[in-house]
């Protein structure tokens, strides 16, 4: 089996290989690669439309799968067993590429671990045209194209010391926090010809099985903790994170997303912490709550109700375990699992609880891998993962203490409200 890593830049590489090595006796050649970053990766702006060089992170993604497929049989793997995964970012790239049908081609399964396709807010190309000039004109030698409909010879010449100069640049004056986004590519498009969730209403994706889940606490990293949230300032952060651009989200929608995320402590993210809040500034958890379903939680659900409901073999979790080394305020936060799944807790800091849900993990990721079952038997004793349909909506919730099977019906009125609105928050 095949396991190929679209990890999110920074996370944890390499080390997957250790699970060749588990005593199920299901060996995994593990494959990793680099793709473009930052403009790079997601050129936006006219001129890479008109030049057909949009989404190039995903086309890397579309390379490194066809390489494996031509070359994978020389290290003794078999091309007709690849699976695709990734954190964050890595999920995002999963799943974008799965709108493409023929992805079939080059994997047999994918695992998203925080991330789905209608994650990032997403326009089209000539929509972050400020960006893209930020960019050039922020890169050192190539100020004086900033602007124009020709900038892609300078930037081709440039060295990565000044690309990263203006990368920088770009960051400091874009409007929205994350600058560059996926874009759409036109009703021919060979990436992203409409908004996911229109795609995957049209049931432009491909079928092959998939396990998708998120963290408790999605939203609490990277939150500003000096802002104050009052009522006013939530409605601008929403509006400048997830329609910066128009057209700008209705006060309807706004008023609507206020009252379905009440100015409530006790329902806030961090979940199940009460009234408790760490001194954070006045309406933290209450945004905390909202990004986590608007960026990660709304999407995760559409996207494996929407598949299951084509007959895709789909497997959801919520992953709910502390750490020992995390942050109370920010609870089981985004990326808290990569530990787990990866198997490099520190046994002699951690409770036996969190060691064992780590090679449940393994075992159940291994598993599907290998077997497009996260229930082979192999490996440790762990409870039965059920497959997610429409008469059966359930996730598996991965905790230490009680892993156990849930609902997915978690806050249904507000991720209802997000999903019905999924065009106004650009999804």
């Amino acid at each position: 089996m095949v396991a190929v890593s679209l990890q999110a830049s920074g996370v944890l590489r390499s080390i997957y290989v250790c699970l060749a090595n588990r005593p199920q006796g299901t060996p995994i050649i593990y494959v990793n690669y680099n793709y473009r970053l930052g403009p790079l990766g997601f050129p936006q702006g006219q001129e890479a439309d008109n030049r057909g060089q949009l989404n190039l992170r995903v086309r890397d993604v579309l390379t490194a799968l066809e390489w494996v497929q031509q070359n994978i049989g020389l290290f003794g793997g078999d091309k007709t067993k690849v699976t695709i995964f990734g954190e964050s970012a890595g999920a995002m790239l999963t799943n974008l590429v799965l709108l493409n049908a023929s992805i079939s081609n080059f994997a047999w399964a994918a695992i998203s671990e925080s991330g789905s396709a209608s994650s990032p807010v997403i326009y089209n190309a000539s929509t972050r045209e400020s960006t893209w000039e930020y960019f050039v004109a922020g890169t050192p030698g190539c100020e004086s194209v900033a602007g124009t409909q020709d900038t892609f010879d300078c930037l081709q010449a440039a060295n990565s010391s000044a690309i990263y100069q203006g990368f920088v640049e770009a960051y400091e004056l874009a409007i929205e926090d994350m600058a560059f986004y996926p874009a759409l590519d036109g009703p021919s498009g060979a990436i992203l010809p409409d908004l996911p969730t229109r795609l995957w209403a049209k049931g432009q994706f491909a079928t092959i099985p998939f396990i998708s889940g998120t963290n408790l606490d999605e939203g609490t990293l990277g939150l500003s903790t000096t802002t104050n949230f009052t009522d006013e300032n939530i409605k601008n952060y929403i509006q400048t994170t997830y329609s910066a651009f128009p057209p700008y989200l209705s006060d309807t929608i706004l008023d609507r997303l206020l009252e379905l995320y009440p100015d409530d402590p006790s329902l806030g993210s961090p979940y199940g912490t009460g009234n408790e809040t760490f001194g954070l500034p006045v309406g933290w958890k209450r945004v905390a709550s909202m990004t986590g379903d608007l960026t990660f939680d709304a999407q995760r659900r559409t996207w494996t109700q929407t598949a299951a409901q084509a007959g895709v073999k789909a497997y959801g979790y919520q992953f709910t375990q502390n750490s020992s080394m995390g942050s109370a305020e920010l609870g089981v936060h985004h990326a808290s699992e990569i530990d787990f799944v990866y198997g490099q807790l520190n046994s002699s800091s951690e409770p036996a609880s969190s060691i064992l849900l780590s090679e449940m993990m393994v075992d159940y990721w291994v598993s599907f891998a290998t077997s497009l079952d996260p229930n082979d038997g192999l490996g440790t004793s762990r409870p039965s993962w059920p497959q997610y349909t429409p008469e059966n909506e359930v996730l598996l919730q991965l905790n230490g203490d009680n892993t156990t099977v849930i609902p997915d019906d978690y806050r249904k009125e507000a991720i209802e409200f997000l999903r019905d609105n999924a065009d106004a928050f650009h999804r």
